[in-house]
């Protein structure tokens, strides 16, 4: 099994922040480990959902489909695909960026993942009522659509750089 260095080195500097923290103050570094407990504990059922339904999905649709769907030669509508799949699912970024990095594994491009990551946390078509309720339809509607063509120009850009 291979070990990412990234993934020591992150882990490295987690331990040295935790350790730094029950230094300078045991009782509130341990509150707070309870508070991650906590909402880790109660995130765990929709992250254990969400990729099983990934899992799902990514059985069902063979690597070459979705290098076809989504892949270099799907063009400008496989961004558009991706862009409104991500204006429209509110998937947590913890599961967005494995989900986004197994697609990207399985052939789909890099403007794809680019314009589905941006759309996802730029654009929320769920909490529009809400944010129309705060912020008016008007600034609700010109920042999702700000958003958006900026999403497609920041896909365009990574397809070109990378």
């Amino acid at each position: 099994m291979q070990i990412n260095m990234t993934v020591i080195i992150i882990n490295i500097f987690a331990i040295l922040g935790i350790s730094f923290s029950f230094y300078k103050n045991k009782q509130k570094s341990l509150k707070a480990l309870k508070v991650a407990l906590k909402g880790t504990i109660s995130m765990a059922p929709a992250i254990v959902i969400i990729l099983v339904l990934v899992g799902l999905l990514m059985g069902f649709f063979k690597p070459e489909l979705i290098s076809k769907l989504l892949g270099n030669q799907s063009g400008i509508w496989g961004i558009a695909a991706a862009s409104v799949a991500g204006a429209i699912l509110m998937i947590p970024s913890l599961v967005a960026f494995p989900l986004t990095a197994s697609l990207v594994n399985s052939g789909a491009s890099i403007s794809v993942a680019a314009a589905f990551i941006t759309t996802l946390t730029m654009i929320g078509f769920v909490t529009l009522p809400m944010e129309i309720k705060e912020l008016g339809k008007r600034l609700t509607l010109l920042r999702n659509g700000i958003s958006f063509i900026i999403a497609i120009g920041i896909a365009l850009i990574m397809g070109v750089l990378i």
